[in-house]
């Protein structure tokens, strides 16, 4: 087999990262995304494109979040991993973005698992599997239950010990992730980090409390850089088992779509059964599924 050979793109080269075949329709996902060049990487052998990987972040950010885009050739599977761990860049997580029933489709199949495969053997592994959903005007805004009872709060304070006590109990892998790393205040600091680092009014975010004055929850509409988002919906766990998660959602639907949001993404993790359930109930359809892989803690990852 020839040597490979692995480039870091940039404007007068970026077409090579069209050279692969798309099967799993990740350009379709990813039509709103905005990629860099310059973090986009491609590795050849003979001349074709046989792996490439697309880095992701904001506007501003100086180096990627996320690798949100990785393609490999059947039987490529270690230059995809090669690709991977000579990015020079430390992005910890990557992200597939799935065709709905992507398990059912041989095809599909097989090639989300070459890709994982490859992921794998750089260093990455599996963390949770989630449902994407989107929801536009012609889904209908949910009903507002009217059980509760929602304010701004300008105190980052409160949002912080609401998001610990909500991550106190909690099915979410990312924040079950960063309790192991670092306990429930470092799970409460990386929300309250990501919602400020969104480009959506700090203003947006509001407190829930019952007509009685008792806390609830909070939810936070967000506008990530490239789509209005269903940012964080949590409940404080004396307070579950009423069904107050799809108050929140439906709060956080409306409120967006108050403020000209002609679509709303949210997503939820697969064995978060009672959000997913709420999520149904609000009108929010499936339209992908995403598998979240995040590196070893032992491994530097590109």
């Amino acid at each position: 087999m020839t040597d490979l050979v692995i480039h870091t793109l940039d404007e007068n080269s970026a077409a090579l990262f069209d050279a692969l075949p798309d099967p799993l329709r990740t350009r379709e996902a990813l039509r709103l995304t905005r990629h860099r060049p310059d973090w986009k990487r491609v590795a050849l052998r003979d001349g074709t494109v046989v792996a490439r990987a697309a880095w992701w972040g904001g506007p501003d950010d100086a180096e990627p979040r996320v690798v949100d885009w990785f393609d490999v050739a059947e039987g490529e599977e270690e230059a995809g991993a090669e690709l991977l761990r000579t990015a020079p860049w430390q992005a910890h997580d990557m992200e597939f973005n799935l065709p709905t029933g992507w398990r059912e489709a041989p095809a599909l199949r097989s090639a989300a698992e070459t890709r994982f495969t490859a992921a794998r053997a750089a260093g990455y592994e599996l963390l949770v599997e989630r449902y994407q959903y989107r929801w536009t005007p012609e889904c209908g805004l949910p009903e507002r239950p009217g059980h509760l009872v929602f304010g701004p709060e300008p105190d980052d304070a409160v949002f912080f010990d609401a998001l610990r006590r909500i991550h106190s109990v909690t099915l979410d892998a990312h924040a079950r992730a960063a309790i192991e790393t670092g306990g429930v205040d470092l799970a409460a600091q990386e929300e309250i980090d990501f919602f400020h680092w969104c480009p959506s009014p700090r203003e947006w975010w509001q407190l829930a409390h019952t007509p009685d004055g008792d806390f609830v929850g909070i939810h936070i509409p967000a506008h990530n850089p490239e789509t209005p988002c269903i940012g964080f919906i949590g409940v404080v766990p004396e307070q579950r088992g009423h069904g107050y998660a799809y108050d929140l959602l439906a709060e956080c639907t409306h409120y967006l779509a108050e403020h000209g949001a002609e679509s709303i993404a949210a997503s939820t993790d697969q064995g978060n059964f009672p959000m997913a359930a709420h999520f149904g109930t609000a009108g929010y359809p499936v339209v992908r599924e995403r598998v979240n892989f995040r590196a070893r803690p032992d491994v530097s990852a590109g």
